[in-house]
């Protein structure tokens, strides 16, 4: 499980490859569930809450620059 603190140090670029690595890894647990091969049901909420948090910065830096955009004008 990523910490949030440890996401918001991320540069974006950082951040996109970790949501590309944690969808790809969800991918992979659905696959796994499919075919029955799954060891542990768990991991597939953290990663799904994982994923949450990487957009849910990925917004907060999206409106920090469009409301210093607004000051700026």
């Amino acid at each position: 499980m990523t910490k949030p603190k440890d996401l918001r140090e991320m540069s974006e670029r950082e951040l996109v490859d970790k949501l590309e690595e944690l969808r790809q890894e969800l991918f992979n647990l659905r696959f796994q569930l499919a075919t029955g091969k799954q060891d542990n049901s768990a991991r597939m909420g953290q990663v799904r809450r994982d994923i949450a948090r990487v957009l849910t910065i990925e917004r907060e830096r999206e409106i920090e620059a469009a409301e210093a955009a607004e000051v700026s004008v």
